[in-house]
């Protein structure tokens, strides 16, 4: 029997007994050890570390431990502490031990999920293609020529080849969202602070966000349902309303933005086509596109490699950039220690202008529930990366750079393939602390693709795990529903002590 590590497929194997916790893990270490450890993963955990794990969830569970997520085996970017593995963010020379694991690794581990290993990405989360790691260049899952995304590539292509069930990554930039796009799988992006980042390398500390790369909308939405708490131990963590996380129906005729202007696909057909019929398949679901302008949130986007964000990255790693500038990657390091010449002055002006964009998208909110975005315009292979690491990387954001700075929740997921085999992807996005709704209706255009996949698995999503959201309330509790989220976001955001905060978002 072909074990599949869907979430739900394999819980429901364990709950028939056609599967046991103990034979999956030694699949899965199998499965790496055929494929290899290099370039997909840097430090594996030892195998007997993860069944003496897996005795102590059993051991749990018998004595009426609820654990959700028991049993499913997960991996986790290497920009994470894992307690007694080392934590590189893909720069050997910076490696340290942990005695204690992420706050995130912490509480997936309490709902019974069992860790791998720690995978490759773009060093110190730096990048949107992969190809950034001393460790090796980690390609698409399913074409070794194109790139796999990142900074999460590993993490992705662990998902994708079958290795485990989720993984975890970061997202700044969209480095949670271009490699789920890149290697047909979903890339879950929560609101900011909604999963602890305690413990977890900052790329740039008030913007990023712990994201979840897994085979369906509802594997990811099950694991941040585990993973997402208030921890005052980070103190950019909020908490979010109750509501967040749960699927929400959407009202009939809803409507979905898609920017009134032309949108750049660097020369791709291919992806222009498909983001065509992504928007007649979202019709056919009931939504109605809604022309918006998208000017506000492309200004917004170019600002995240100006200004206050790239000395974010800086100040995440500035002794060690000082000490040992040679060891770091010469593409990550030209942008990192770019940021030297920038001062106080034009942060504070990069401030001032989001402020303004972000008060400039609230009309164009208006005018929507959600947003449907082509998750990036084009793919590249590697050696068209390698050739022009800075321009091709700076057009794969051009449709996710914006998010984080807007504080937005977004869901990236698989939307059918090119013809030369390669996965086409779209993200949707909605206002923070829609996570649940978004994730319903993109489970629901997930599964309205005949040919849909997991990954470069070949399995199709299974009818375990389908997200089936309450049904919308009533026209007045909507407006009610909307008030309360909207004042909570506002108490959430004045909590974080964000310098960035805007009120109306």
């Amino acid at each position: 029997m072909t074990l599949f590590l869907d979430i739900a497929g394999l819980a429901a194997a364990y709950a028939s007994g056609k599967a046991s916790p103990d034979a999956v893990l030694d699949q899965v270490f199998a499965r790496i050890a055929k494929t290899g450890v290099a370039p997909v993963w840097i430090t594996l955990v030892p195998p007997e570390r993860a069944h003496a794990k897996m005795a102590e969830q059993r051991r749990r569970r018998a004595a009426g431990e609820n654990l959700p997520l028991f049993g499913i085996p997960f991996a986790v970017k290497d920009n994470m502490d894992v307690a007694g593995l080392p934590t590189t963010a893909a720069c050997p020379d910076f490696a340290y031990t942990p005695t204690r694991s992420a706050t995130v690794v912490e509480r997936l581990e309490a709902a019974g999920a069992i860790l791998v290993g720690k995978t490759n990405m773009d060093q110190f989360a730096t990048g949107l293609v992969g190809t950034r790691s001393p460790y090796g260049i980690v390609s698409s899952a399913l074409s070794a020529e194109h790139i796999s995304g990142g900074s999460s590539s590993g993490s992705a292509v662990a998902v994708a080849s079958g290795l485990v069930s989720f993984a975890l990554g970061t997202d700044t930039a969209g480095s949670g969202r271009v490699p789920a796009a890149f290697n047909n799988i979903v890339g879950l992006k929560p609101s900011k602070g909604v999963i602890s980042a305690r413990g977890v390398l900052p790329a740039c500390r008030s913007q990023d966000c712990v994201s979840i790369l897994a085979g369906s909308c509802g594997d990811a939405l099950a694991v941040l349902q585990a993973a997402a708490a208030y921890d005052p131990e980070d103190p950019f963590s909020r908490p979010a309303p109750a509501a967040a996380f749960l699927p929400r129906a959407l009202p009939a005729g809803f409507r979905f933005g898609v920017p009134d202007q032309p949108l750049d696909f660097f020369g791709d057909d291919e992806t222009a086509r498909l983001y065509a019929e992504a928007i007649a398949r979202l019709e056919e679901l009931g939504g109605v596109a809604t022309a918006f302008n998208f000017t506000p949130f492309t200004e917004a986007a170019r600002l995240l490699y100006a200004g206050p964000w790239v000395a974010e990255r800086l100040a995440a790693i500035e002794a060690f950039a000082a000490a040992k500038p040679d060891a770091i990657h010469p593409v990550v390091r030209g942008i990192i220690l770019g940021a030297a010449e920038l001062s106080a002055v034009e942060a504070f002006k990069g401030g001032y202008r989001l402020a303004e964009l972000t008060r400039a998208a609230l009309a164009e909110w208006a005018k929507m529930e959600l947003m449907m975005l082509p998750t990036a315009g084009t793919i590249y292979t590697i050696a068209q990366v390698l050739e022009d690491p800075v321009g091709l990387n700076t057009n794969l954001g051009a449709y996710t750079n914006f998010t984080n700075l807007m504080d937005l929740s977004a869901v990236a997921l698989p939307a059918g393939f090119r013809s030369d085999g390669l996965p086409f992807g779209i993200t949707l996005l909605g206002r923070c602390f829609e996570e649940g709704r978004l994730a319903g209706l993109a489970d629901r255009l997930h599964r309205a693709w005949p040919q849909a996949t997991i990954g470069a698995t070949g399995r199709p999503l299974p009818p375990e795990g389908r997200i089936e959201p309450a049904p919308a309330p009533e026209k007045g509790a909507v407006g009610r529903q909307h008030q309360a989220l909207r004042q909570s976001t506002i108490r959430s955001k004045r909590r974080t002590g964000n310098f960035y905060w805007t009120r109306g978002n």
